[in-house]
């Protein structure tokens, strides 16, 4: 499959209304603790987010639940898998909770990997907040013809070139979402979804869906525990 077949036309014709339910998502829960560890009083703690909500980007406009917009305000500077750098936000979701997990797993035990100091001691735990959407709209299906002809291309665990460039074709040609296999967890399905426009759940259905979790990283192994619960969840290269 060539350059050219990315053109609006050719994907619009090669697009479907497609859903996932449930889509789960992973995000680190620590900027509280991290703000508290700044202030000596409560009122000091509110002053500062405060001064820090001023510093932050502008809202995406909608009534929806922060956890639904704030990968369409805030993205870090490294690229994604089908995001280019800063260009535009992004949600990812995976089919299963299983799959946020290794999503999740995988980037902790990289991010060990690429900082030497974090290596030296061994270990980093993290707390997470899970929760669930539903994801609808115009999509793309790399797990069906004629995506899955450049499979290997999808797979690629750090070439993220092709898959950049098919998004931004995506955006262009106003397609909601991305439907594509995991690298990390074989056989699910994870959603990359280009605009909130796609993604659905009210404050309540999403409120009910979050799991609080803690995960202890080193750099080749990832274990983690939810904290009301007995699930719990194992990863390793």
């Amino acid at each position: 499959m060539s350059a050219p077949a990315w053109e609006p036309a050719w994907l619009m014709q090669h697009a479907a209304e497609l859903g996932m339910a449930p889509a789960w998502r992973g995000v680190e829960t620590q900027y509280i603790a991290a703000s508290l560890k700044l202030v000596d009083t409560l009122q000091e703690h509110e002053l500062l987010e405060l001064l820090l909500e001023g510093s932050k980007p502008p809202g995406v406009p909608g009534a929806r639940h922060y956890l639904l917009l704030s990968p369409f305000r805030y993205f870090p500077p490294h690229a994604s898998r089908f995001r280019p750098g800063q260009r535009s936000g992004l949600w990812y979701g995976a089919s299963t909770l299983e799959g946020a997990c290794s999503e999740i797993a995988y980037w902790r035990m990289r991010f060990i990997q690429d900082s030497a100091g974090l290596v030296a001691d061994g270990e980093l735990v993290t707390e997470h907040t899970f929760y669930h959407a539903s994801v609808r709209g115009h999509a793309i299906d790399l797990m069906a013809e004629p995506w899955v002809r450049c499979s290997a291309l999808w797979k690629h665990p750090a070439d993220y070139s092709a898959t950049q460039q098919l998004a931004q074709a995506a955006i262009e040609a106003s397609i909601e979402w991305i439907r594509y296999e995991s690298v990390r967890a074989p056989h699910c399905a994870l959603a990359a979804v280009l605009t909130p426009n796609a993604l659905f759940a009210d404050s309540a259905e999403l409120e009910r869906s979050r799991q609080e979790w803690i995960c202890k990283a080193s750099k080749d192994r990832v274990m983690m525990l939810r904290k009301s619960g007995t699930e719990r969840f194992a990863w390793s290269e």
